[in-house]
């Protein structure tokens, strides 16, 4: 960077043939320009201007210096012009990973996003398995739980918690636990992580001292729109993120069971590689953070 500002200093001089000029257009004082020309010219081992007290003038080398760096710096302005221009004005193709349940909370964002910012192309991959966000080129990537990989950097979105729920059918048919031990005697949908082949644990505050309930299973599924359907058929209570079933539980159409016992809480945050942010990137996340979705139950 100081070679650059030792450039800059001597093009304009060499432009203008004044320092004090040079120092009016780069908004310094001559001394300065005046010191960067000469740190210059120590470090080429060459005098690049013919110094008087009535004028200034290039050399030989000045004039082959002059020659060799004015378009590099017209370039550099003008790659500096495109930079401002894409902060102002984000563009190209954006390659989002996002979990499958993502589209629940996304997708409903989208047609506003693509308003603001048109020149935007989204590219979105929905998919539980866990993809490597370096490796496989993804611009950001939406991930619930923490942060595994180091070489990322990460911001919060929003956080959710884990409800269980069950068919108004199902409860009429099989009664309405009221206890999380009694839980043993209901059929109950269990999720298969597809990433690890686990089963998800449900945690419960009343049962603290074990940590994870695990109950009797009636199904087991590695995909959660699978489990909702399931659950509304009235196949059994299932311990679900509360995002997914908002709409379900606003319309009467699925019940919460034992309110207020998940323990469990996560959230969701963008995840992507590097300490910078390319505009498009930022725009995207600056935009989920602002426009994420609040649970309407908490």
């Amino acid at each position: 960077m100081d070679s650059l500002t030792a450039l800059t200093s001597f093009v304009r001089t060499a432009e203008t043939l004044s320092f004090v000029q040079a120092a009016q257009l780069l908004g310094i004082s001559a001394s300065a320009v005046g010191k960067n020309v000469a740190r210059l010219e120590q470090q080429l081992g060459v005098r690049l201007f013919n110094r008087s007290t009535r004028s200034v003038s290039l050399t030989a080398e000045g004039v082959l210096l002059l020659t060799r760096t004015r378009p590099i710096l017209e370039q550099l302005r003008d790659v500096e012009a495109e930079i401002t221009q894409a902060v102002a004005h984000p563009s190209g193709k954006l390659h989002v990973s996002l979990p499958v349940v993502g589209y629940r909370l996304i997708t409903p964002l989208l047609p506003q996003f693509s308003q603001l910012y048109p020149d935007v192309e989204l590219d979105c991959d929905f998919s539980d398995r866990l993809v490597n966000v370096i490796d496989e080129g993804f611009d950001v990537a939406i991930r619930s739980g923490e942060m595994q990989d180091s070489r990322l950097q990460a911001r919060a979105l929003g956080p959710f918690r884990f409800v269980l729920c069950a068919s108004p059918g199902y409860l009429a048919a099989r009664g309405v636990p009221l206890s999380s031990a009694a839980l043993i005697t209901h059929h109950c949908i269990l999720f298969r992580f597809p990433a690890t082949g686990l089963i998800q644990h449900w945690e419960l505050n009343d049962l603290r001292v074990t940590g994870d309930f695990q109950p009797l299973k009636t199904l087991t599924v590695n995909n959660i729109e699978a489990m909702v359907q399931s659950t509304l058929a009235g196949m059994g209570i299932s311990y679900v993120p509360d995002f997914v079933v908002w709409d379900l539980l606003d319309q009467g159409r699925l019940v919460e069971v034992l309110p207020g016992s998940c323990i469990r809480e996560s959230g969701f945050s963008a995840i992507w590689p590097g300490r910078y942010l390319s505009p498009r990137v930022r725009c995207f996340i600056d935009f989920l953070a602002e426009h994420w979705p609040v649970s309407r139950r908490q």
